[in-house]
């Protein structure tokens, strides 16, 4: 399939900056754009979350509701995800049912907290067989100018980190109390544009960019999810420089993360 005019006339340019070692926007190949985080935004929700990350806007809220659990997990509860991104957010969004990419973006996210094992199901349980906690984390874009999987992941665990089980609500105690999350992933992710990987690449590198990966580690640096996305390969090289940034990214918005609770 032919690429269109402008996108191929914007992969050219991109790889011609890469050639100087420039990005689009002046950044270098690993800077970040300014990320400013915010929690407690959403009055309506147990738990929520901010996250501005250039002209990237998104906002993550959790709620819950009670289920009855799974049958071969009994004395389990649930976490569900999902992202949402309408035409408000950008040009390239329309209105309608989930898109594929919209699906991925929620599906990622979840896996990387997932399999954090930050929320401890078995502590969700109320009565073993019968009721159980669903945590549910929506994640909704106001703006998209690129990378947003790691400001929905960044914004979905800052809201769970500040979410609170609302057990009076639901008559299950007399007194609400916060969600238990052990851990803090981090997600970073990295896009071929120019023919290199950069960090945060923002809506017109990703226009242009080809293959991108997004890497979720935990507070030791273990590897929680690794997603790879779009046709394309990465050599070993070029893994081991990615991952080596990622440990120190995701330290500094662990931090951020922290620091906002």
């Amino acid at each position: 399939m032919a690429i269109p005019l402008v996108p191929q006339l914007l992969r050219n340019h991109l790889s011609e900056l890469a050639e100087q070692n420039q990005r689009i926007d002046g950044r270098g190949q690993w800077e970040s754009r300014e990320i400013d985080l915010q929690t407690n935004v959403l009055p309506n929700a147990e738990g929520s979350a901010m996250v501005t990350m250039g002209d990237t806007i998104v906002y993550a809220g959790v709620k819950f509701q009670i289920m009855t659990p799974y049958p071969d997990r009994p004395n389990q509860g649930g976490l569900m995800c999902s992202a949402e991104v309408r035409p408000v957010a950008g040009r390239n969004w329309e209105a309608g049912p989930p898109s594929p990419e919209s699906i991925e973006l929620g599906r990622v996210v979840d896996r990387g907290i997932r399999e954090s094992g930050c929320i401890d199901v078995d502590d969700l349980c109320i009565i073993p067989g019968e009721k159980a906690w669903q945590v549910i984390l929506d994640l909704f874009a106001v703006s998209d100018d690129g990378n947003l999987f790691d400001a929905f992941a960044l914004a979905g665990i800052a809201a769970l980190r500040t979410a609170v089980v609302p057990e009076v609500k639901f008559e299950v105690s007399d007194t609400d109390r916060p969600l238990p999350v052990s851990k803090t992933p981090i997600m970073c992710s990295y896009h071929k544009v120019g023919g290199r990987y950069v960090y945060d690449a923002d809506g017109r590198e990703e226009l242009g960019g080809d293959e991108r990966i997004h890497i979720t580690l935990g507070d030791n640096d273990n590897v929680h999810s690794l997603q790879k996305g779009l046709k394309g390969i990465f050599t070993a090289s070029e893994f081991a420089e990615i991952m080596e940034h990622a440990k120190s990214r995701c330290g500094e918005l662990r931090d951020l993360v922290h620091g906002s609770e």
